[in-house]
């Protein structure tokens, strides 16, 4: 019999990073897939872009959990005219309170030319004041590594490629095979 302190939560398993700065915005993820101890695959695809491109994301968790939540992320930014942080509390509000979306076991990092946001099942919105969002496994490695980055070096995806190496060197469900999407921002 297993206690619930033998069990990971169910974002354990990948690092995703996104990082803001002068005028473009970057979503990076590892591409490990895990199942306990084991790497089942090394080079998932876990971030991609949304709708018509102009949004970007990135997931932690059941995979299968996530692409519906996007799919409902893409549907509400049609519904939103493209306005992510609309369709995202919109995204929130039902992953809260439907009985179905409620079980989902993910968290997303999405981004505009705007706004970086991190989705949670809990109902949360959350927009990183700094422009460095992270979430998984690694994410607070990834989180750390951007974070001190940040003052020494210009490039957002140079940030964000150097802090994810730091955290696939740390995190054991991290690997150093990224998937990059970059957009320009404001």
């Amino acid at each position: 019999m297993t206690n619930s302190h033998d069990k990971l939560p169910s974002w354990h398993g990948t690092t995703i990073l996104s990082v803001r700065k002068n005028g473009k915005v970057v979503v990076i993820g590892d591409g490990q897939v895990s199942l306990g101890q084991t790497v089942i695959k090394p080079n998932a695809k876990k971030v991609r872009q949304l709708g018509d491109g102009s949004v970007v994301g990135g997931f932690a968790g059941a995979t299968a959990d996530a692409f519906t939540l996007f799919e409902r992320l893409e549907s509400k930014l049609e519904r939103h005219n493209g306005q992510l942080m609309r369709a995202a509390v919109a995204l929130a509000k039902d992953w809260r309170t439907d009985k179905y979306l409620r079980n989902l076991e993910a968290m997303m990092i999405v981004a505009d030319k705007e706004v970086t946001l991190i989705l949670t099942g809990n109902g949360d919105v959350l927009e990183p004041g700094n422009g460095v969002a992270a979430i998984g496994s690694g994410g607070n490695f990834a989180l750390s590594a951007a974070q001190a980055l940040m003052d020494y070096e210009k490039d957002a995806e140079t940030i964000g490629r150097k802090a994810m190496k730091v955290a696939a060197n740390i995190c054991v469900y991290t690997n150093e095979n990224v998937t990059v999407e970059t957009l320009e921002s404001v």
